[in-house]
Formats: C-alpha cells, structure tokens, sequence
C-alpha cells in the first residue's frame, strides 16, 4: 500500500504531457505563477453560465469581480462597492460603488451595470445555479454609483452571497461573449485558453490597483490524473496545486521544497440518488442507501483521511449544524431489514457514474463494496467533466447515482428547486425553507435551520458522506495561499513568489 501511494511508475511519468516552453519559462520567473487544477472549466469562463466549480476558480476576483469579496477566513469586505447598508427588516441594502472603474474593453463600470448584471442572472433565460436568488431581487438605480437592491428572501449572508462567483458584475455590450471572451473589471485578462490542456491570464496594466498586483502572469494547468499531479510537483512544471488528490501529499510533506497546506471548508461530499428511479422513490430503500455506507472507510478511501462525516446536507464548519450523523447511522443489518420492508425481494442493479476527480473514482470502489453487502451490486461508470454536466446534472439527468462535492456555502435551497438534478420533491421542505428565507429574527432562523436538516437527513435524498478538507502542495517560494477555502477561488492578487 505505501508503494502504491508513494511511489511513481515509469509509466505513469512517461503518460505526463511535456511541460511547454512558457510554462517552464514561468517558473524561472518571480512574475509568473504555474497552477493546477483537476479539472478544466466547462462550459466555458462564465460563471454566470455554468454549476462548474472549476470556472469560478480561474475568473473569481481575477478576470471578474464581484460587489463584495470573500476571503479565507470568511469574512467579507468591499471590492466594486466602497460600502453598504441594510435595513433593520434585512430587505433592502444600500451600496455604495467605487468610482473610477472600468471594464476590460473600456466600458464604465456603474450603477446600471450592477443592475443588468443582477436582473440578467435572475432573468427567465437565466443558467445562473443560483437563478432563484437573482430572480427575488429587485434592483434600483439611484445614481451611477449608488444602487438599492430589495431582497424578498431574508438573509443575514446575503454580503457574503454578494462575493460568490454567480454574482459577477457583467458589461452588458460583452456579456453574451463571456464563455470564449470574458470581460471583467479584474487585474487579469484572458491571454490564451488551449482546450484541455491550460488557460494563461495576463496582467491588466489600466487594473485601478495594477501597482499591488505582483504577478504578470498565471498559467492554469488541467491535470486529472494522480500520479501526474505528483510528476508535475516534483518536476516543478507546477508551483502550486490547490485541492491536489490527498493520496498524493504524504510524500510532500518532509520534502524542503514544498510547502503543505490542509484547508478547512463548507463543502459536502455526496452519493447522489436520483429519487425518480425505481426503487429510490421509496424513502426506506434511500435510508437503507445511507445505513449501508461506512463514512469513516468511505473517508479513508476516497480523501485519505481528509473529511469529517456528515449526517444531513450541512456541514459541521457552518453556522446553526446540528449533527444527525446517528439518524441513519452505519448499521448494515438494519439497511438489509429496511430493503425487505420495502418490498426488494432481489438485488438492486444500479449504476454509479463517476466524474474524473480522484475522490469521486476512488470513492466509488468503496461504496460499491459496502453497498453488495446489503443487497444493492454497482456498476461503476467513468465519465469526463463535460459528459457529467450534461447528462447527470443537466438534461434529462440520466443516472441511478453519482458521487460529486457540492462547494457552495449556502446551497439547502437546491432542495426546493424543481428539476434538480436529484428529482427531490418536498412540500414540507419548500414551506419550511420559505419560513426560513423570510425570518429576520436570528434566534427562530436557528431553530429552522436545524428543523430543515432534521427534514433532510430523514428524507434521505442522498447518501450523506462527508466534509471534506482540501491540501494544496505548493513550492516554497509561493505566498499567499488560502489558508482555508471556504469558496473555490485562486485569488492571484494575493500571490507572489519570494
């Protein structure tokens, strides 16, 4: 076993893509950085346009920006708007944008910006995943550079919301063109995109604070595979690999040249179940699902260690958790007893598709293996980033289950959403959660917050697995890394290389 997670195969070094000339070029230079990512941005470089995590961190706070920003330890600040305020109801915010602003083609940034931005991404053509929240929010103009936004869903996070990637401020003559030419206010251009192998961003020279931004440039590289991620460390194609595969880091934590940082985060990792499908229409086979899987060995296998169980759709790191890691508990001859119930008289055949993240195929080993012991025997179907998207998160959701990590901080309102990819349907839910987005009292939020994960963990809509932490391997001289990542961002204005 220590050979296998230690040590690389002269295969698995040969399959490396050769490092091209400018990334090699970068690393010799203080100015330019080479990260790593696993997976490549798709559909394209919106983030108003796509559910893919992996957009958002390469064009948060560096090609676009946002009213407010986020940093790692949570807390939020300005960026686009110099300050806000909000009333004692917590239905009207008042900010106040900075002046002097423009987009990368030229265009002012201004109060009508904040406006088409916000009432294009809660607009009926709208693919913003977070379409429900824009489309509860009415924004006025009062000047160029004041605006009022009215909230019909009380939340106190709604700043916080406010710095998260579907919220980018858009130019409205490029917006459509975002995908292929994004266009910001952020220190960062768009240089080069190769598809499927790297995106280059290039310093903003006209940037309002182009003197504080260290780097000239970033390279983003895709490298799915673990033994690859690892080549590319220790070769030094890469100076840093934020959210690398966990398997990976042991070797890199002795060695002088790297640096090792384990972030906490508001991440879930999950078995997705399509409630549609026959027999997971039945809530008792989908609590036998979660009584069959061991969270700990599922840990151990598909982060290494890294994560913490969960036991609802919230994880311990969040304000208001309750921990129900007992409501449905590892209990593997309690899970056989609920199938019977349920009328399974034979084996479930079921098919678990896999997206390329190591934690998603490493993962799906061991829950196919504690889910045959209760009765249910997975097929486990490999799929690329592009193919998921399409066909188990889009479309006509065409899965039995999938394991993902949903990042998003705040995301219980994906329950109430009609046509998630889930097929989850609630009444309850939806009018629990609506009592919730309309509370401004703090204490009586708290109590239905617990109440919705209570609801949530005993509906079972999923198999609940974990709170994973991330490990960025970086070489010594890079600075700035986030501590802990409570979005997906690789903020480069806080980088440099010493």
């Amino acid at each position: 076993m220590l050979n296998r997670r230690t040590v690389l195969s002269s295969a698995a070094l040969a399959a490396l893509p050769l490092a091209l000339p400018e990334l090699a070029l970068a690393q010799s230079r203080k100015d330019s950085i080479v990260l790593a990512m696993a997976l490549e941005p798709s559909p394209g470089l919106d983030p108003t346009g796509g559910a893919a995590s992996s957009i958002a961190e390469v064009t948060l706070y560096n090609i676009y920006e946002t009213l407010t920003k986020i940093h790692p330890d949570g807390s939020v600040t300005p960026l686009l708007a110099e300050s806000w305020e909000v009333s004692p109801d917590l239905t009207t915010y008042t900010f106040r944008l900075r002046k002097g602003v423009k987009f990368h083609n030229g265009e002012p940034f201004n109060a009508q910006a904040v406006k088409f931005s916000f009432d294009r991404a809660g607009g009926d053509k709208s693919t913003n995943k977070d379409k429900r929240t824009f489309a509860a929010l009415t924004t006025r103009v009062v000047d160029d550079h004041t605006v009022v936004i009215l909230t019909k869903e009380i939340d106190p996070d709604f700043p916080f919301l406010m710095g998260q990637a579907t919220a980018i401020i858009v130019e409205p003559k490029s917006a459509d063109t975002n995908a292929t030419k994004p266009t910001g206010t952020g220190p960062y251009r768009l240089e080069n995109w190769v598809k499927g192998s790297s995106v280059t961003l290039s310093k903003w020279d006209d940037y309002r604070n182009a003197a504080n931004i260290k780097l000239k440039r970033a390279t983003f590289r895709f490298i799915a595979d673990p033994a690859a991620q690892v080549a590319a460390l220790l070769a030094g194609d890469v100076d840093a690999f934020p959210r690398v595969t966990p398997r990976s880091v042991e070797q890199f934590k002795g060695n002088p040249r790297f640096q090792v940082v384990v972030s906490g985060s508001r991440a879930k990792t999950i078995l997705a179940i399509n409630n549609k499908k026959k027999p997971f229409d039945d809530v008792r086979v989908r609590r036998a699902v979660n009584m069959a899987i061991d969270n700990k060995a599922v840990i151990q296998g598909a982060g290494d260690g890294y994560g913490v169980p969960i036991g609802s759709y919230y994880p311990p790191s969040a304000p208001g958790y309750v921990d129900l890691t007992s409501v449905n508990a590892y209990n593997p001859d309690r899970a056989r007893a609920l199938l019977k119930e349920a009328g399974v008289t034979g084996p479930i055949e079921v098919t678990i598709t896999l997206p390329p993240p190591p934690y998603a195929r490493q993962g799906g080993e061991v829950i196919a293996s504690q889910l045959s012991k209760v009765g249910i025997n997975a097929k486990l179907q490999n799929v690329e980033w592009a193919q998921w998207l399409s066909n188990v998160y889009g479309g006509a959701h065409n899965y039995d289950m999938t394991i993902i990590s949903h990042v998003e901080p705040f995301d219980l309102g994906n329950f109430a959403r009609p046509g998630y990819y889930w097929n989850y349907q609630s009444p309850k839910f939806n009018d629990l959660y609506g009592k919730y987005k309309g509370t401004a009292n703090a204490k009586e939020r708290t109590k239905l917050l617990g109440e919705i994960q209570r609801l949530v963990a005993d509906d079972a809509p999923m198999g609940f697995l974990y709170q994973p932490q991330w490990v960025t391997v970086a070489s010594k001289d890079v600075k700035g890394l986030w501590k802990d990542m409570p979005i997906f961002c690789n903020d480069l204005s806080s980088l440099s290389k010493a």
